[in-house]
């Protein structure tokens, strides 16, 4: 199995920045792609941004050009800059994990982390 531990949560300013990272840990034989998805109070869980193995990225409309996703591949971890937050940033935000086991590919979800924008 593979355990996901989320950390850089934390109450900004609007304009404020933070950054998120996700260690995965655990009987790993490889990780294909990791992601970065959020959810608000009364709203559904929505995608952030992925990144892949290879290197490619994909953003949400809503946080292109303020947010950036990376990975360090020797480290397990995957990271998400947040630039230029806006109070409509703030939510539970999760990494989520395409990751091999064994012989089987499996999604894994971190524990999430709060992110809130408030003056």
């Amino acid at each position: 199995q593979v355990q996901l531990v989320e950390s850089g949560g934390g109450l900004v300013q609007p304009g404020g920045s933070l950054r998120l990272s996700c260690a995965a840990s655990g009987s790993i034989v490889s990780i294909d792609r990791m992601s970065w998805y959020r959810q608000a109070p009364g709203k559904q869980r929505e995608l952030v941004a992925h990144i892949f193995s290879y290197g490619s990225t994909n953003y949400a409309d809503s946080v292109k050009g303020r947010f950036t996703i990376s990975r360090d591949n020797a480290k397990n971890t995957v990271y998400l800059q947040m630039n230029s937050l806006k109070p409509e940033d703030t939510a539970v935000y999760y990494c989520n994990v395409l990751s091999r086991v064994n012989t089987t590919f499996s999604y894994f979800w971190g524990q999430g982390t709060q992110v809130t924008v408030s003056s």
